[in-house]
C-alpha cells in the first residue's frame, strides 16, 4: 500500500488517458470499501481511494464532526484542503492529470467532496455525491461554471434528509454548477439503481 504520499491509499491503473476517480469512504471505511463502486462506475477508469485521516471511535472519516450532522467546519476546511493537495500530489506520483479527476463519495466521503468542489474548485473535474449533506456554505462563493454534480439521495434517509439534498443542489446550481439529482425511495445507502443513473452520468460527460 502507498504511503509516501499524504494519505494512506489504493491506486489502480486504468487505460492510457483515462479519467481518475477519487474515491472516498463514508464513516468507518477505508481505501477498499468503494473499490469496487469505482470499477462498476467506469471499467476503464484509474481509481484513486485514499482513507480519511480523522477517527471517531476508531472509525476513519475524512473531518471532524460535533454531532450527527454537525460538522466542525474549521477542521473540515482544513482537510478539503489537504485532499486538493494530495489529488495534486497522485497526480505527479502517478502520471495523470489532475484535471481528469472525478470524486464519487459515499456519506462523509460525498461531503468532503462536496466540501472540496465548494473551496477548491479546480481540484475536481465533476463529482458523484451519494448521500451527502450540505458541507458549509462558503463565502465568496466560487464559480463553478462548467463543473458537473450528479447527486444520489433516499427520501427516507434520516441521516441526509431530503431537505438537506434539496439545499445541496441549490447551494450547486447558484455557483453555477451542472447538478443531477436522482431519488430513490431508501434511505442512507448505495442502491443498484444509483449505480446506474450515475454510471449514465458519468459516461456523458466529457472525455478527459
Amino acid at each position: 500500500m502507498p504511503r509516501t504520499l499524504s494519505f494512506a491509499h489504493r491506486f489502480v491503473p486504468g487505460r492510457a488517458g483515462s479519467r481518475v476517480l477519487l474515491l472516498l469512504h463514508g464513516t468507518g471505511g477505508d481505501e477498499d470499501d468503494l473499490l469496487p463502486l469505482g470499477r462498476a462506475l467506469d471499467p476503464e477508469a484509474a481509481l484513486l481511494s485514499p482513507r480519511g485521516k480523522v477517527l471517531e471511535r476508531g472509525m476513519p472519516r475524512f473531518f471532524r464532526r460535533i454531532a450527527e450532522g454537525v460538522f466542525d467546519v474549521e477542521d473540515l476546511k482544513l482537510r478539503a484542503g489537504e485532499l486538493a493537495e494530495f489529488v495534486g500530489e497522485a497526480g505527479e506520483a502517478y502520471g495523470f492529470d489532475p484535471g481528469r479527476v472525478v470524486a464519487a463519495g459515499f456519506s462523509n466521503g460525498a461531503n468532503i467532496a462536496a466540501a472540496v468542489l465548494l473551496l477548491h474548485p479546480r481540484a475536481l473535474a465533476a463529482a458523484a455525491l451519494f448521500s451527502p449533506m450540505v458541507p458549509l456554505d462558503p463565502e465568496p462563493r466560487p464559480d463553478l461554471a462548467g463543473v458537473n454534480a450528479w447527486i444520489g439521495a433516499g427520501r427516507l434517509d434520516p441521516i441526509a434528509p431530503p431537505e438537506q439534498v434539496r439545499a445541496l443542489e441549490a447551494l450547486l446550481q447558484e455557483c453555477g454548477a451542472g447538478v443531477t439529482v436522482h431519488w430513490t425511495d431508501g434511505g442512507h445507502g448505495i442502491t443498484p439503481d444509483e449505480v446506474d443513473s450515475a454510471r449514465a452520468w458519468l459516461a456523458s460527460l466529457p472525455r478527459p
